[in-house]
């Protein structure tokens, strides 16, 4: 009896020390013979991997479909602890005119129950930015307004916000207005074209958070008059930028 327990024991001895061997590999990038993959790597669905074929196993209705899809309706992105930064992920209080779903292609979106064109942009002139500008904060918005704005407007609107981009110039798209000749819109008016788009222009929901496009409408502002977000040595803002008064009520209803 002895004898055979010596045996199994030395078998799984030189069958374990035999597993150790030939699962070592001299190649730094791989992790040598795995016994169980889905120990080491998890079987999760990643973003823009085709799932045609997994593990030489074929699938015809997955085939050439990005796994990255669009989040579920009304998902809403919390992130982070800051109070703005929360309120802004919330659903935006406007809803686009039920026309949007043949010009801007904006097919499944909730549409305005108002028949009257335009109601909700008209409405969204009562939208203050609630993105307040103070002395401390107004250097890192301007800054990030123009890094979004180059990346995102500037083919179009121009450098200087004048309607003259290279997309314009070069006579591929005409119609782009100057910026100064809108000094009248409503900061939600803004908030409200960048979001779901306007006349040839294309929304931006899918491509900016809102806190994004807020910034976005003080970048415009700041087109508009030079002075805009500037601040006297008292820290006072020597225009009507600063909308401290408001801020609450702005953010509740965006």
């Amino acid at each position: 009896m002895n004898k055979i327990l010596r045996i199994i024991g030395n078998l799984s001895t030189v069958a374990v020390t035999g597993m150790i061997i030939f699962s070592c590999t001299s190649n730094p990038d791989t992790a040598g013979l795995e016994y169980m993959p889905d120990m080491y790597r998890s079987p999760a669905i990643e973003p823009y991997v085709d799932y045609g074929e997994v593990r030489g196993v074929i699938n015809e209705n997955f085939k050439n479909k990005m796994s990255a899809l669009i989040p579920p309706k009304y998902t809403v992105p919390f992130v982070g602890t800051d109070t703005l930064d929360v309120l802004l992920s919330l659903p935006y209080l406007r809803k686009p005119s039920a026309a949007f779903a043949s010009t801007h292609g904006l097919f499944g979106w909730d549409f305005s129950s108002n028949t009257t064109p335009d109601f909700d942009y008209n409405e969204a002139a009562k939208d203050l930015n609630p993105l307040k500008i103070t002395v401390s904060n107004s250097e890192q918005i301007f800054k990030k307004g123009k890094e979004l704005f180059t990346a995102n407007c500037q083919h179009c609107h121009g450098e200087k916000g004048d309607g003259q981009g290279p997309m314009v110039v070069s006579g591929a798209y005409a119609g782009v207005p100057n910026y100064v000749d809108k000094a009248a819109l409503g900061d939600g008016q803004i908030f409200y074209s960048i979001y779901y788009g306007r006349n040839a222009m294309g929304g931006h929901a899918s491509m900016l958070s809102k806190k994004e496009i807020w910034t976005l409408v003080h970048y415009v502002r700041k087109f508009q008059n030079a002075s805009y977000g500037t601040f006297s040595a008292d820290g006072k803002g020597t225009t009507v930028a600063t909308l401290a008064d408001s801020t609450k009520t702005a953010v509740a209803k965006n």
